[in-house]
């Protein structure tokens, strides 16, 4: 019998709002711990996972129990639809025609800025 691998979300562990984002996905959105883990990446082995260090300080990730990756609003839909049944409808949200491409440009803006954001640090900027 084979055992199913855990899905992964990957954060940025140096930048204080994903480490807050990621608590909270921690203790909100996800059900259990067996659900998927969350890790930032700077502890990981980024390429057994199929990751790179630039993917990372770029974006949120998630590895799916099929090694699947998402990225970035993506990746935020990926945890919400592992979660709890009420993030569901979340999910299904950003995955729509339309909203999609809404949420994708979105997410870039929080990313760029999240250093700007209350929270944020300068160790949040993504080196450009």
């Amino acid at each position: 019998m084979t055992t199913r691998p855990t899905p992964v979300l990957v954060f940025d562990g140096d930048c204080a709002i994903c480490s807050t984002l990621a608590r909270f996905t921690a203790r909100r959105v996800r059900r259990h711990n067996a659900d998927f883990a969350i890790a930032p990446w700077q502890e990981l082995d980024l390429a057994s996972l199929g990751l790179t260090e630039a993917q990372c300080i770029e974006a949120l990730q998630w590895i799916g129990a099929d090694g699947k990756i998402s990225a970035a609003h993506n990746a935020v839909a990926q945890a919400l639809w592992n979660g709890h049944a009420w993030f569901k409808p979340a999910a299904a949200v950003i995955w729509a025609p339309g909203i999609n491409q809404l949420a994708a440009v979105v997410y870039r803006w929080v990313a760029d800025n999240r250093h700007r954001l209350p929270g944020g640090t300068p160790a949040c900027s993504i080196p450009r």
